[in-house]
C-alpha cells in the first residue's frame, strides 16, 4: 500500500469537496442545524398541562386543595367552570390537558371523617404525558390526604402538629437523583443527539461523495489507474472521516455550551470513542455507494439503515430494557445502541473505559466488518 497514493486520492477528493461549495458548508451546516432542531424540538419534560376546575363546595377546604396544583410549576390553571358539560369541549380542542370536578360538601364530609371522591379528567392522546400527569397528580394527593390526617391526629391527641404529621407518615421516601439530578431532559437528549446526527451525516457525505463519481464517470479514472482498492478506500473516506472528526468537537461544544450538559468523564476516551465511531458510520456510508448507482437511490438507503436503528434501537426514545427480547435483540445488532451506552457514560456518569471498554469493542468489530465487507465489494473491474 502507498502512502503517496492514498494521499494523492485523499487530495482529489478534498479538492473536490472544497469546489462544491455547497457540499461543503452542508457538510458541517446539516450536523449543527440537526442538533438545534432536535435540541430544542424534543423535550420528555412535562410541565405547565393546562387544567381547569368545577369547584361544587367552594368552601376553603376545597380552595386549600386547588392551590396545591395553582402553585405547582407542573400546572397551568386555566379557570374555573361552571358545570361538568364545559369540560368536552375544551379538552377535545386540548385548551386543556386535566379537569377536577370537586365534590358539593366536600369540606363538609371531610371534616366529618368521611371520604370524599375528587373526579380528575386527563386527556389520554399521548400515554407519556398522561402517565407523568397522572403520577402528579396522585403525589400532590397524597401530600394532602398525608396533611388532614395530620391535623387530625395533632387535634385528637394533642400533640405538636409536625409531630402528629410524622406519626402519619412513618415511612418517607427520600429521593436522590443521580447523574441527571436536576432532572432535565434536555441533557440526556442532547447528549444522545451527538450518537443520532452522527449516525446519519457521515453516511450521507461518504454515499454521495463515492457515488457522485459514478454518476459523472470519474471513477474510470480510478478504475484505469495504479491505485490499488485499498488506497482508493483509504484515500477517498479519508476527508469525509476529517469532516466527521471536526463535527465531533463542534456537536460536543454544543452539548456542553449550548445545551449546558455536563461533561464527566474522560475527554481524551471519548474523543477516541467517537472517532472509532465515526469511523463505523462512515464505513456504512461506503457499503451503501457500493450498493446503488444514483445519489438519489444512495440518500433513501442510507435514510432507510441509519435513522430507523438510530431513533428505534439506540435508546434515544425507548429505554432498551423496556423492549421485548426480540426489540433487545436487534438493538445489540446496530451499533448506535453502543455509541449511546458510551455518550451518556461519558456526559453524565463520569465513567470511562474501564466500564466501557466493551461498547468501544463492539464499534470496533462494527468497522473491521463493515470496511473488509466493502473493499471484499469494490472491483477495479466492475461487471458491465
Amino acid at each position: 500500500m502507498n502512502s503517496r497514493r492514498i494521499f494523492a486520492v485523499a487530495y482529489k477528493e478534498w479538492r473536490e469537496i472544497v469546489r462544491d461549495r455547497l457540499f461543503l458548508s452542508l457538510a458541517f451546516v446539516v450536523p449543527v442545524s440537526l442538533m438545534l432542531i432536535f435540541g430544542y424540538g424534543i423535550n420528555l419534560d412535562v410541565e405547565h398541562i393546562p387544567f381547569a376546575v368545577v369547584d361544587h363546595d367552594k368552601s376553603a377546604l376545597s380552595r386549600d386543595y386547588l392551590h396545591r396544583y395553582i402553585d405547582s410549576r407542573y400546572f397551568d390553571y386555566q379557570g374555573d367552570l361552571t358545570s361538568e358539560r364545559e369540560i368536552g369541549p375544551l379538552l377535545a380542542d386540548s385548551r386543556i390537558r386535566l379537569a377536577f370536578i370537586i365534590p358539593p360538601r366536600f369540606e363538609e364530609n371531610l371534616m366529618a371523617g368521611r371520604s370524599v371522591a375528587i373526579q380528575t379528567l386527563i386527556d389520554g392522546t399521548f400515554t407519556f404525558r398522561t402517565s407523568s400527569s397522572k403520577g402528579y397528580v396522585i403525589a400532590i394527593n397524597a401530600a394532602f390526604n398525608s396533611e388532614l390526617l395530620g391535623n387530625y391526629i395533632s387535634q385528637r391527641l394533642g400533640i405538636p402538629l409536625e409531630t402528629a404529621r410524622e406519626m402519619a407518615q412513618p415511612v418517607k421516601a427520600e429521593l436522590r437523583y443521580m447523574y441527571n439530578q436536576e432532572v432535565k431532559s434536555v441533557w440526556s437528549i442532547a447528549t444522545v443527539l451527538m450518537m443520532f446526527v452522527l449516525m446519519i451525516t457521515p453516511p450521507f457525505l461518504t454515499a454521495l461523495g463515492v457515488v457522485r463519481e459514478k454518476e459523472n464517470g470519474s471513477i474510470y479514472n480510478i478504475y484505469a489507474s495504479t491505485v490499488t482498492r485499498g488506497e482508493f478506500l483509504i484515500g477517498k473516506l479519508t476527508p469525509y472521516v476529517g469532516i466527521s472528526i471536526l463535527n465531533i468537537l463542534i456537536l460536543w461544544l454544543m452539548v456542553a455550551r449550548l445545551f449546558g450538559a455536563p461533561f464527566k468523564g474522560d475527554p481524551l476516551f471519548f474523543f477516541l470513542a467517537s472517532v472509532i465511531y465515526v469511523i463505523c458510520t462512515t464505513g456504512i456510508g461506503l457499503l451503501v455507494s457500493l450498493l446503488v448507482r444514483t445519489q438519489v437511490a444512495a440518500m433513501m438507503m442510507t435514510v432507510v439503515v441509519t435513522v430507523v436503528p438510530s431513533v428505534l434501537y439506540s435508546g434515544l426514545l425507548v429505554p432498551i430494557a423496556s423492549m421485548d427480547p426480540a426489540g433487545q435483540f436487534e438493538a445489540h445488532l446496530f451499533p448506535a445502541m453502543y455509541y449511546t451506552d458510551i455518550i451518556l457514560g461519558s456526559f453524565l456518569k463520569g465513567v470511562g473505559m474501564e466500564q466501557l471498554w466493551g461498547k468501544v469493542l463492539a464499534l470496533l468489530i462494527y468497522s473491521i466488518v463493515l470496511w473488509t465487507a466493502s473493499f471484499l465489494m469494490f472491483h477495479k473491474r466492475p461487471k458491465s
